[in-house]
């Protein structure tokens, strides 16, 4: 199993499932985080290439790297919205 969260400080954290230890819940996970100044592109690469090397599948990667992007995605500082601007001549007109 693969599952990518936000982390704390504000990066992504990777959580792939041990083959061995189903016994033992505690310690058959692998974690690894990327912090919040790591670039996307190496994240991604970093996702797809330590879930490659552990052999999973192709299509549960590629799902891996889009729900990292998604979540840098929201970590983005939300911009401010401008302001609107009167239509019409009488909204013009009262906005002077």
């Amino acid at each position: 199993a693969v599952g990518v969260q936000p982390a704390k400080n504000g990066g992504i954290t990777l959580t792939t499932k041990k083959a061995n230890g189903s016994n033992r819940p505690s310690s058959n996970k692998n974690e690894v985080t990327w912090g919040a100044n790591k670039s996307g592109p190496k994240i991604y690469k970093g996702i797809a290439n330590y879930t490659a090397k552990q052999s999973y599948r192709a299509d549960l990667r590629e799902a891996a790297v889009a729900r990292a992007s998604a979540i840098r995605l929201s970590q983005r500082p939300k911009k401010d919205l401008p302001d609107k601007k009167p239509r019409g001549l009488k909204a013009k007109a009262a906005a002077k």
